[in-house]
Formats: structure tokens, sequence, C-alpha cells
């Protein structure tokens, strides 16, 4: 029996109706349904199980709705190596696999073993407090330092493997992997990665000089940031899903994670997709 999980954007109905379209279609397959506790009801019936379980009890997760619900799909369950099958509700969709209407036969697919699996780069932030607690938190797409409500310069001075790299006077910093290179990394100027290149891009927010550029280091790198002038309400956001805020005796420390992100995707290459969603190569007009 392969197990299932359904993951559903909140407050949208059309992920409970296509919810409610696959898990009776799974269930006369002899596969289980899964959905976290507190997910809508669904017709066909599915196990509920709470969100810190999800990815010890399933073998796929299906997200319903956009590459925000899908990164918060990833926290879930990818450090168990569990694939994600994305279903675009959203806008842009770039982490999704496919179109609502064809939610149906994909899942198939990828039950069949019919889909293309990538694996995809995470991040390992390190978050070590001046007081001596440790927290671990992992990035797919993205780890952001900046300013928080005040708009003011910061000062962040980075190390790449020991090295001092420079000290970045900006409005933040962006420590992008591949996959998140074409989301805040690609509005603050930084370049497009392709996913299969095994790389991290650290780009500054609105830096004060102009000799300040993005810049391109090998995943297996070790990044180091810290603050290197007075601040306050210095905020770490990860995947714009979790934060915190970073004081002057914190050091946060950026690593490769293990295992990968596994995503299902859709036939066509990684091109076609840049070209559908950033109209590359369109003319207006």
């Amino acid at each position: 029996m392969r197990r299932v999980g359904i993951l559903l954007k909140r407050g949208k109905p059309e992920a409970v109706e296509i919810a409610g379209q696959l898990a009776p279609w799974l269930a006369a397959r002899g596969h289980q349904a899964i959905v976290v506790d507190g997910a809508p009801e669904i017709s066909g019936g599915a196990e509920r199980v709470a969100e810190s379980e999800l990815g010890g009890r399933i073998d796929l997760l299906v997200v319903l709705g956009g590459d925000g619900t899908l990164l918060r799909g990833a926290a879930l369950v990818a450090d168990r190596g569990v694939p994600l099958l994305g279903v675009n509700l959203g806008h842009l969709g770039f982490l999704t696999s496919c179109a609502p209407a064809d939610a149906l036969v994909a899942l198939e697919r990828a039950l069949a073993a019919e889909l293309h699996l990538e694996e995809r780069l995470r991040l390992r932030c390190l978050i070590r407090r001046g007081k001596g607690e440790e927290i671990v938190k992992f990035a797919c797409n993205d780890a952001v330092v900046s300013q928080g409500a005040l708009a003011r310069l910061i000062e962040l001075e980075a190390h790449l493997d020991g090295n001092l790299v420079t000290r970045y006077r900006a409005d933040g910093l962006i420590v992008a992997t591949p996959t998140g290179s074409t989301a805040y990394n690609l509005a603050a100027g930084g370049p497009i990665v392709a996913p299969d290149v095994r790389a991290v891009v650290v780009t500054p927010i609105c830096p004060h000089t102009l000799t300040n550029r993005p810049l391109v280091a090998p995943a297996s790198s070790r990044l180091t940031v810290r603050l290197a002038g007075p601040a306050e309400h210095v905020q770490l956001t990860v995947d714009g899903q979790w934060g915190t805020e970073l004081g002057p005796d914190d050091l946060l420390e950026i690593s490769q994670a293990s295992p990968p992100l596994y995503l299902y995707r859709s036939t066509g290459s990684y091109f076609d997709v840049l070209r559908e969603k950033l109209s590359w190569g369109s003319r207006e007009g």
C-alpha cells in the first residue's frame, strides 16, 4: 500500500474539491489518503495525523496550492526524503507540477513511477546564539537576512569556508538555492540558476555601493553571516515560512542539507517553465 498525504492550501475551496476527487480514487486502488489535523473534511475520507508525524507516515505528498503551500509541505516532509507532487492553485507556480485539471493523471503517473523526479538542493541554516543556544531550519528557496520595520541599511560580514567575502552595507542579504533563484533573488537582481547546478547564490538587497554584486558559490561551501555594525530588529526569514530576530552576538551558518528535496516534475524542460512563467522571448504590441 502506498500512503499518500494531501496538503491543502488554507482557505481554498478548490483544494477541498480536488482532494475530494483524489481520496476516493486512492482508496479504490488500495492506497491510503492522509491529511493533517485541522484540514477541512473531504469526501471519500482520509486518515488524520499531526503535522509533526506527517513525514513519517507517507510515501508521497500531494500539495494542492501554490509555491508557498509547497514550501510548507517541504518543511513538513523533506527531511524524510518524501517526494512532493504540486498541483498549482496559485499564481506563478514555479515548483508545482501540473494544473488542477491534470491532478489525477499526474498522481497516477507518479504512483506508477512514470513521472520525472528531480533532486533539488536544500540549505541547512544553523543559528548560533550568543548565549550558546542553537536553532536549525531548512530552506528549499532561500534564507533572507533583512532589516525589520525600519528602512535602514545594515552591515553584514560574510565568510565563505572561513575566508572573508566582504562587508555588505545593504537592506539585507539573500542566500538562495537554484530553486529559489527565481524568487526573491531574481527580484533583487540575482541570476537565474538551473536547478541541476550544485550552487548557492548570495545576493545583497539594494547594496550601498555598486561593487557589491551577487556571488555564486559551490553547494559544498559553508557560508557564515553575522552583524558587523549596530542594528536593531534584524530578521532572518527561511523560505518565507519561519522567522527569528538576529542579534549582534548571533552567527548564521548556511550549508548544504541532506537529503535534497525530491520534486515531481511534469514533462517539458525547465526553460519551458521559464518561458511560460516569465514570458521570455515574448513581444508586446
